[in-house]
C-alpha cells in the first residue's frame, strides 16, 4: 500500500509504482475560441469609440436637423405671427414705396444736335421725339466740343438738376446715351447724336421703359428664415 493511498482504499484506488496523475491542458480548439472572442470585443470597442470622436467632432447630424427643424417652425410662426398682425391693420409686411416725382415728356425741352456726318438726322430724331410728347427746342449740327467726337450713340447734356428726372424720362427713348452735366441754369437738355446712333428706342419699348419708371417699387420688411 502506498503513502498517497488514504487508509481504508484499495483496489482501483490504490495508487502504486512513481507515477502520479497530471492535469491535462485545454485542448487547440478551446484557446482559438477564446482568442476570437477576444478580438470581436476588441474590435467592437475600437468601432464604437470612433463613432463616438465622428459623433463629437462633428456636432451630430441628429442634433443638426433637431436645429433646422425647430429654426423652421420658429421661423413659421413668427410669419404667422405677422401676417396676423398686418390683417389686423388691414395691411400686410410687403409694401410699395412710391416713385421719386418724374417730369412728363411735355415737361421736358430737348435740343437735338447731330456730331456725325449724317445729314438730317438731328431733324428726323427730332420729329420723332415731338410726336411722343417731348417739346423741341433747338436742331441743328452739334458744336465743335462734340461734333465727329461722340462715339457712342449720344450724350444728354444738361444742368446738374436735370440728373434727377429729365434725364431719366429722355433716357428711355434712347439706351446707351451717356448723360453728362454742364453749368447751364435752364432746363433745356441737350441730345447729342453720336456716331453710334442709329435709332431711337422702338416706341413701344420706351413707353414701357418710361411707364416702369413711374411704378411704384415693392419694399418688404418680412424677415429671411
Amino acid at each position: 500500500m502506498s503513502m498517497l493511498t488514504p487508509p481504508g482504499m484499495g483496489g482501483k484506488y490504490r495508487i502504486t509504482g512513481d507515477r502520479y496523475p497530471r492535469m491535462r491542458r485545454p485542448s487547440g480548439r478551446r484557446r482559438l475560441v477564446f482568442a476570437a472572442m477576444g478580438a470581436v470585443c476588441a474590435l467592437g470597442l475600437v468601432g464604437w469609440g470612433t463613432l463616438q470622436l465622428i459623433d463629437v467632432f462633428s456636432g451630430g447630424d441628429d442634433d443638426k436637423t433637431v436645429r433646422a427643424a425647430r429654426g423652421t417652425a420658429d421661423c413659421k410662426r413668427e410669419l404667422g405671427k405677422d401676417t396676423a398682425k398686418g390683417h389686423d391693420k388691414g395691411h400686410d409686411k410687403t409694401s410699395r414705396t412710391a416713385p421719386k416725382a418724374l417730369p412728363k415728356p411735355g415737361e421736358i425741352t430737348v435740343n437735338v444736335y447731330n456730331a456725325t456726318p449724317r445729314t438730317g438726322l438731328a431733324k428726323d430724331t427730332a420729329d420723332e421725339l415731338k410726336k411722343r410728347g417731348f417739346k423741341i427746342g433747338k436742331v441743328g449740327n452739334a458744336p465743335a466740343a462734340y461734333d465727329k467726337k461722340v462715339k457712342g450713340p449720344g450724350i444728354l447734356l444738361g444742368a446738374p438738376a436735370a440728373t434727377n428726372g429729365p434725364f431719366d424720362v429722355l433716357g428711355t427713348q434712347l439706351a446707351g446715351a451717356r448723360t453728362k452735366n454742364d453749368g447751364r441754369s435752364g432746363k433745356d437738355i441737350d441730345l447729342i447724336l453720336g456716331s453710334g446712333f442709329k435709332d431711337l428706342t422702338k416706341k413701344k419699348d420706351a413707353t414701357k421703359a418710361l411707364a416702369a419708371l413711374s411704378a411704384p417699387k415693392p419694399s418688404s420688411s418680412t424677415p429671411a428664415c
